[in-house]
């Protein structure tokens, strides 16, 4: 909702308002680059959005077509699938990754592992602990790297209390949602390259 101003004046970020023969033109002039390049972005963001709302559309029309030749009942949405030219030159992917978390388990693993480390600590390569702390250490929104506590199932540790704490690992996983990707990609120099097609500002 934009509020009517009066003619002459502006709203600052307070609320107020002020005149504009109060504010200095190179603060007018970036109010107007600021105007400018916020509502390209804006158009940029809505574009995307319907590219991929079309690219899923798309792909999920063919999928149902495929299925529906062999005479199969597709179920769902989720699932992986990559598209190829015919030539393989391009590629287009759609992922479906979980969004995990975990439960009041990852307390009782990471108090169990803390056992081990503590029955091993004599012989124990110092790197262990390193990579069990950095396994539960938090960022900075205060969660905790979820391939990283993962990757601790791979180690391959014969102990009956690693193989109890990788257990309650497992049952602390939960999975609150899942969000889909799409990816564009293009045969680089040799055949066996695939170089991804940015669609990320940051990248670009």
């Amino acid at each position: 909702m934009t509020t009517e101003l009066p003619e002459g004046y502006w709203m600052d970020a307070k609320g107020a308002l002020i005149p504009v023969s109060a504010i200095k033109p190179e603060h007018q002039e970036e109010d107007a680059l600021v105007r400018e390049l916020v509502a390209e972005a804006e158009e940029l963001s809505a574009r995307l959005a319907a590219f991929k709302a079309r690219a899923l559309g798309d792909v999920q029309a063919f999928r149902d077509l495929v299925a529906e030749k062999y005479g199969a009942r597709r179920g769902g949405q989720k699932g992986n699938v990559t598209l190829s030219r015919f030539d393989g030159s391009a590629q287009i992917l759609v992922a479906v990754a979980e969004n995990i978390t975990f439960g009041a388990e990852l307390e009782a693993a990471k108090s169990l592992i803390d056992g081990c480390i503590h029955r091993w600590s004599e012989g124990a390569n110092a790197n262990l602990r390193v990579l069990i702390d950095q396994a539960f250490m938090v960022d900075k929104q205060g969660k905790i790297s979820t391939h990283r506590v993962l990757g601790l199932r791979r180690l391959n540790i014969d102990d009956a209390d690693w193989t109890r704490a990788m257990d309650a690992i497992s049952d602390a996983v939960r999975v609150t949602g899942t969000k889909t990707y799409v990816r564009a990609y293009k045969r680089g120099q040799r055949e066996d390259d695939r170089i991804p097609i940015s669609l990320d500002i940051a990248s670009v």
